[in-house]
C-alpha cells in the first residue's frame, strides 16, 4: 500500500507547480526544446542508419571497373566470358549508367540501362521490370522514372517527355511510360530506368561496351579470392568488393555522424548546466515551504515523494512534447536544415524523405538522459533541506 501513488501528495505538487506556473512553464518549455532536438538528432540518424543499410544489403559483391588514365571508361563485355569461368562466379552482368546533369534544376538524375531478357544485378530490378513492360518502352522509346524525377521533370512542365542531350549535341526524345516507387529512397528518388539500347545512345556508348560489370558469387567467403583472381587476369581493372563499398559508405556516415555528434554534446551539456543550477539548492522560499512542511508533521518521505511529483511532471511533460515535436519536425516536416547535414547542402540532388523509422532503444535513451537526471537534481536538494532541523530551516 505504502507504495501506491499518494493522490493527495499529487495534488499538492500540482498546486505548488501553478503557484510558480511563470517559472515552471519556462523550466518545460527549455526541457521540451532540449528533448526535441535530441529526439531530432537520434530519429534523423536512425532512418538514414536504416536507409543506409538497407542499400547495402543490395551492393553486389564484386564491381569491375575500366580504368584509364586513372579515370574510370567504358568496359568491353566480351571479358565477361572468361569472368564467368572462374571457380566461384555465379554470373557476370554488365551494367549500363550513368549520371545526367539536369540544367533547369541543378540535379542529377541516375540513369540505368535495362536488358529485361539479360539477370539483373538486385532484385528491385526484377520487381521493377514484372510491373513495367520493357519491349514496348523499347518500342515506344519510354522510360520509367522514380518519384523524385517525376517531381523534378514535372516542375519544369516535362509531363509526358523528356530531351536528352547527347554527348554530340543532339537530342533524344524519350516519352515518360511510367513512375515507380521503391522501398528505399535513396535508389528509386532520382533514378530513370530505360532501355539498354536508348541508355548506350543517350551516353554515346558503343554497342560492345558497359559502364560496369558486377559479379555474383555464390559463397560469400571466397568473394576476396575471386576479386584477387579477376584483378590478376586484368590488371588494368579497378576491382570493388561489396565489403570496400560498405567501408566507404559507412565512412560517410561516420563523418556526417560527427557532425550530429557535435551537437549532440552540446544539446547535453546545455542540459547539464540547467541540471546544475537546479541541483545547487532551492530558493529561500522553497526551503522555507519545506520547513513548514516539516512543521506541520510531514515526514522527510513524504516530502521527497511530493519532490518527486513536482519533477516528475515537469521533466515526463517536457519528454513527451520533445519526442512529438521531434516526430513532427523529423518525418512530417522533413527535418529542414538538420537533415542537411546528413544529405548535403548541394542542388546537385533530388528531394529525399526521410523514412520513418521509430527505435523504442532510442525512446527508452533519450527518456533515461533527460527525465531520471532532472528528477535527481531536484530531489537531492530537497533532501538537504528536508533533513536539517525544522526550527533551522525556518530561522
Amino acid at each position: 500500500m505504502k507504495n501506491k501513488i499518494n493522490l493527495y501528495l499529487m495534488e499538492y505538487a500540482i498546486n505548488s507547480l501553478l503557484r510558480q506556473k511563470f517559472k515552471n512553464i519556462f523550466i518545460l518549455i527549455i526541457f521540451t526544446l532540449l528533448t526535441s532536438l535530441l529526439a531530432s538528432i537520434f530519429f534523423i540518424s536512425n532512418s538514414i542508419k536504416h536507409e543506409l543499410d538497407t542499400t547495402l544489403k543490395t551492393l553486389p559483391a564484386i564491381t569491375i571497373q575500366k580504368l584509364k588514365a586513372g579515370r574510370h571508361y567504358d568496359i568491353d563485355i566480351d571479358v565477361i566470358d572468361e569472368i564467368v569461368n572462374i571457380a566461384g562466379v555465379q554470373d557476370a552482368i554488365p551494367r549500363v549508367w550513368g549520371y545526367y546533369y539536369f540544367v533547369n534544376m541543378g540535379v542529377n538524375f541516375s540513369i540505368i540501362g535495362i536488358d529485361e531478357y539479360e539477370n539483373q544485378y538486385k532484385d528491385s530490378l526484377n520487381k521493377i521490370i514484372e510491373e513495367n513492360d520493357f519491349s514496348k518502352a523499347l518500342e515506344n522509346n519510354s522510360m520509367i522514372i522514380g518519384e523524385g524525377v517525376q517531381k523534378a521533370l514535372e516542375e519544369n512542365y516535362y509531363k509526358e517527355y523528356f530531351n536528352f542531350i547527347k554527348p554530340d549535341g543532339t537530342f533524344v526524345k524519350v516519352n515518360i511510360g511510367g513512375v515507380f516507387k521503391s522501398s528505399l529512397q535513396l535508389e528509386s528518388n532520382d533514378t530513370i530506368l530505360l532501355p539498354k539500347e536508348l541508355a548506350l545512345e543517350i551516353f554515346g556508348m558503343e554497342e560492345n561496351k558497359a559502364t560496369d560489370i558486377v559479379v555474383k558469387v555464390a559463397n560469400p567467403e571466397e568473394i576476396l579470392t575471386i576479386a584477387s583472381k579477376i584483378k590478376l587476369m586484368y590488371p588494368d581493372t579497378r576491382v570493388i568488393t561489396n565489403k570496400e563499398l560498405e567501408i566507404s559508405y559507412q565512412n560517410i556516415f561516420d563523418y556526417k555522424g560527427g557532425i550530429f555528434l557535435a551537437l549532440f554534446i552540446i544539446s547535453i551539456f546545455t542540459f547539464f548546466i540547467i541540471v546544475y543550477d537546479k541541483a545547487s539548492g532551492l530558493s529561500s522560499e522553497e526551503k522555507k515551504e519545506i520547513g513548514v512542511l516539516k512543521a506541520l508533521g510531514w515526514k522527510v518521505e513524504d516530502v521527497l515523494k511530493e519532490k518527486f511529483y513536482e519533477s516528475f511532471i515537469i521533466s515526463f511533460l517536457g519528454y513527451i512534447f520533445g519526442v512529438l515535436i521531434a516526430l513532427t519536425f523529423v518525418y512530417i516536416l522533413q527535418a529542414p536544415l538538420l537533415s542537411n547535414i546528413f544529405t548535403g547542402y548541394s542542388e546537385l540532388k533530388t528531394s529525399f524523405e526521410l523514412p520513418f523509422v521509430l527505435d523504442i532503444n532510442t525512446l527508452f535513451l533519450i527518456f533515461f538522459l533527460s527525465v531520471p537526471i532532472y528528477i535527481a537534481s531536484t530531489i537531492v536538494p530537497a533532501w538537504r533541506s528536508a533533513t536539517i532541523e525544522t526550527d533551522k530551516v525556518l530561522r
